[in-house]
């Protein structure tokens, strides 16, 4: 089966230009939909207007990008990256003095040797959400999608969809083959997920590169069972469609969180950057993190307003079966997963 991967706005904007030009004493180097201004409405209120946006469809694209010479100022990867951006000297630390709201952080995050070494603050936690099994119940049983053997199930051979991103993919290759914790993942753990995942790669329609485009696939029905973040279904629930977040699948599903790094030798203001931050981790930011797309926020204190059953609504609840947190790994397993990643998109 041919497999192609679609390009939606989003895909385009991935190339990286500036697609949402404001305030030019700022550039963020972001994910497609994160200029959404209620994300960081106390920036606005501060400062009279948006920041520049630039886009990039995954985290390997950005560290490329940005190694051939492309400046910002801010970016927003997630942990996995944070060792390999400080080792390559693209980012520097944050002043936590100009960020207050820094001390609503959970104190892992604090000390985490990945994000800090001490003194300085490299990484600072912003959004965090699931990624999990996404159905439409009228085209896929529950029974079926009790299990992410699903998107092995040759009676959907055609109409499942994976994410274009190298973790949320391995992340359920390894979920599929036994392994909960990718910390502490072996060669042979890694090889076992990696033939699961071509398996996958055969049944697939197509590698979504965003909310947007996965949205659209499932609407018209030329998806069924995908491999998804909370947006997609809080967005398509939202719009009536029929669809369930299966975040109780036999085997599992992942959770991540991703946040901001401040650049070497960005182009733009150090002080807008830091505001930038700082208004991200406002309770406004929190509450529209939550009831507009789905996901959790970094500030713990902001976080506590949110009861139980609002959580379990948009799937950011605590489910009784295993998660695969998307935490820190081997660096060298890691760079094994991008190549492999890469050929298994390419057929090989």
């Amino acid at each position: 089966m041919k497999l192609t991967t679609y390009l939606g706005a989003a895909s385009v904007a991935a190339l990286a230009t500036a697609v949402s030009a404001q305030d030019a004493d700022l550039l963020v180097f972001d994910w497609s939909g994160y200029e959404e201004e209620g994300f960081y409405q106390q920036y606005i209120d501060t400062h009279g207007s948006a920041p520049t946006f630039a886009f990039f469809g995954e985290e390997e694209e950005a560290f490329q990008k940005l190694r051939s010479g492309f400046r910002a100022d801010i970016s927003h990867p997630c942990p996995h990256s944070v060792q390999k951006w400080r080792d390559a000297g693209l980012i520097e630390p944050w002043d936590i003095s100009q960020i207050p709201s820094y001390a609503t952080l959970a104190e892992n995050f604090k000390t985490d040797s990945v994000f800090t070494d001490g003194d300085d603050v490299y990484f600072i936690p912003a959004d965090n959400g699931a990624t999990a099994l996404l159905y439409n119940t009228e085209e896929v049983s529950a029974e079926d999608a009790a299990s992410l053997q699903v998107f092995l199930d040759p009676a959907y051979a055609g109409r499942t969809s994976l994410p274009d991103n190298v973790d949320d993919s391995f992340a359920l290759a390894y979920l599929a083959t036994g392994t909960t914790d990718w910390t502490q993942a072996t060669q042979e753990d890694f090889e076992r997920a990696a033939a699961w995942l071509r398996e996958a790669h055969q049944n697939a329609r197509t590698y979504w590169a965003d909310g947007a485009e996965l949205n659209q696939l499932m609407a018209t029905g030329e998806v069924v069972v995908a491999w998804s973040w909370n947006e997609s279904y809080v967005g398509l629930a939202d719009e009536g469609h029929p669809v369930a977040f299966n975040r109780e699948a036999e085997e599992g599903s992942s959770q991540w969180f991703c946040g901001y790094v401040n650049l070497v030798d960005g182009p733009g203001s150090e002080e807008k950057a830091h505001d930038f931050v700082e208004a991200w981790l406002q309770p406004s930011s929190a509450e529209y993190i939550v009831n507009e797309w789905g996901y959790a926020h970094a500030n713990t204190e902001a976080m506590a307003s949110f009861d139980d059953e609002t959580l379990a609504a948009v799937g950011m609840g605590q489910p009784s079966t295993p998660v695969l947190a998307q935490l820190p790994m081997d660096i060298e397993l890691r760079e094994q997963m991008i190549e492999t990643f890469e050929r298994i998109k390419a057929g090989f």
